[in-house]
């Protein structure tokens, strides 16, 4: 028989990237990359009009884009007969959600909504939702909802009940007309195979679905009366387990990819999940750490604990027949992006190698606790352990002798310090994690992995692709497809690691100890009621702002 492939199409932040791989072993032929033309419109909407702060949108327009030109890009480099390719497979960042009416038409598309914001993508970095967060909580507390220890005892202002709140209250035209809420990542299958569907993980993690089922009516009514009936008309009542066949290539999106109808469309997954499987964990105990611009920490478990500050547990989640255990950290990679914007010299930002190689090459000659700076990394809010998208960044110690190796150094160990963090309260609330895998475009920093091995005191394992989470797409269409009986078994054969590829050095594990003492001192003042300085700053700005 010859062989046979599929194809993974992972949709990121700011672009889409598609790659073939070869089902009998793993291997990746070819990917291209599509940059979304709108990109993250933080500021503006397409037509100028301004966006206020904490806002991060995306138009839809821009996914189908990826697959007109990134998967025929990707299938001509192959070499890939079309006739050979039997699944494809999508995985998307989380929480991404959009407003459609019920035949799938963003509510965008429509001229009567097409300057109005809560019309487009809220992306998972859109946190102007805080205030209907803060009120889903306490409530939920008050009335003793069963499902908020399963969310560590906050539901975020990035997941689906507070950016549909948001909508309601803010612009309650836009939610009457909208006839379904669900996940970009549905949203793009659901383009694919001409079927509505809604994933396992998304509505577990992000849309509070628990023990068969989402918030009662009464609690969504004592939110607010216009919500009661969300989940009842406007989300899925019927979910397609990861690894499915959600449907067939319809000959409009055969047409897109170029690639035959009637193959094979895979349930829709989340970036971070997907590459679980793709690193080759299906067991307990291996953190998987999707690093790149944020990081998800992803740990699975026989039992059903309660973990304060974890995103969610979800049986099945990840990987059937195991508790699926996600935390994270909503700024990494884009915290070193920032600085080096922002605030690094111009002659880091202006020499053949980039800014990061540079500032690498130079913080990587200094010792641990040598340049006597300590961070919080709460650029971007703090997702696990705090919950908090009120937090804000800090760098202590700072002098005149400070130079920009020295910080940019400083805030990858405050990155690695919320990271052990994570792992230890995971520790004590009886989930072990014995080895961290790493994923995602951060591990290419080898000073970055090496300070993290030193922080976590553990050995850290390296997923041995650049493309796990569309390897982990393809390999859940190779399911879909039926190639595979279940993921375990495609993990077993295309699953891809190098383990123990950095190890801890006993005299920076040391160093790091005391550091992380004082990140917890810091951590626990600015961010448990200590001090409160941070919130009331950011209330400041937005009113002396509006």
């Amino acid at each position: 028989m010859s062989e046979r492939y599929t194809v993974g199409v992972d949709f990121g932040t700011e672009s889409g990237r598609a790659v073939v791989v070869r089902v009998s072993d793993g291997l990746e032929l070819a990917s291209a990359i599509t940059p979304y033309p709108h990109g993250v419109m933080d500021v503006a909407l397409p037509s100028g009009k301004p966006l206020p702060p904490e806002w991060a949108l995306q138009h839809p327009e821009d996914y189908l884009l990826v697959f007109k030109e990134a998967v025929p890009a990707a299938l001509a480099k192959s070499g890939v007969d079309p006739s050979e390719v039997v699944g494809v497979g999508i995985d998307f960042t989380a929480c991404t959600v959009l407003p459609t009416l019920s035949d799938g038409t963003p509510l965008c598309f429509l001229p009567e909504f097409m300057d109005e914001p809560h019309a487009y993508v809220k992306l998972w970095k859109h946190h102007a939702a805080q205030p209907q967060a803060d009120r889903i909580n306490a409530l939920a507390e008050e009335r003793g909802e069963t499902w908020l220890p399963r969310y560590g005892g906050k539901i975020s202002s990035e997941w689906l009940l507070a950016k549909s709140l948001q909508m309601l209250e803010e612009a309650p035209a836009v939610y009457k007309r909208a006839e379904r809420i669900l996940e970009a990542a549905d949203w793009v299958v659901w383009r694919l195979c001409g079927r509505e569907t809604r994933n396992t993980c998304t509505a577990g993690y992000k849309a509070i679905y628990q023990d068969g089922h989402y918030p009662s009516r009464e609690y969504l009514a004592a939110l607010n009366p216009g919500f009661a009936d969300l989940a009842e008309t406007r989300l899925g009542k019927e979910l397609t387990p990861l690894g499915a066949k959600a449907g067939e290539l319809t000959e409009e999106a055969a047409a897109w990819t170029g690639l035959k109808p009637g193959i094979a469309v895979a349930t829709a997954n989340v970036d971070a999940h997907v590459t679980v499987p793709a690193a080759g964990v299906v067991e307990p105990g291996r953190m998987v750490a999707i690093m790149g611009t944020s990081t998800c920490h992803m740990v699975m478990s026989e039992s059903l604990r309660e973990v304060p500050g974890m995103c969610g547990v979800v049986d099945g989640g990840i990987i059937p027949g195991l508790y699926g255990y996600e935390a994270g950290q909503s700024g990494v990679g884009d915290i070193f992006a920032w600085f080096i914007k922002n605030a690094a010299p111009p002659e880091y930002v202006s020499q053949d190698v980039s800014a990061h190689e540079r500032l690498e090459q130079e913080a990587a000659q200094q010792k641990p606790g040598e340049h006597g700076l300590l961070a919080l990394d709460w650029v971007n809010g703090n997702r696990s352990v705090l919950v908090d998208a009120s937090l804000s960044g800090m760098i202590l110690g700072l002098t005149l002798g400070t130079r920009a190796p020295d910080i940019y150094r400083a805030l990858i160990e405050a990155t690695a310090y919320g990271t052990r963090l994570i792992i230890e309260t995971f520790r004590q609330n009886g989930v072990a994690i014995e080895e961290y895998v790493a994923a995602g475009g951060l591990p290419k920093n080898h000073m970055l992995m090496q300070i993290y091995a030193d922080v976590l005191g553990m050995p850290i394992s390296v997923i041995d692709s650049e493309q796990g989470p569309a390897l982990g797409s393809a390999m859940h269409a190779a399911v879909a497809a039926g190639i595979y009986p279940d993921i375990r078994a495609a993990a077993k054969q295309m699953g891809k690691v190098r383990k123990n590829a950095y190890m801890p050095i006993a005299e920076h594990q040391k160093i790091y100890d005391q550091l992380y003492e004082e990140y917890i001192t810091l951590h626990d003042y600015f961010g448990r009621g200590g001090n409160d300085v941070m919130r009331r700053l950011k209330q400041l700005s937005k009113q002396v702002g509006s």
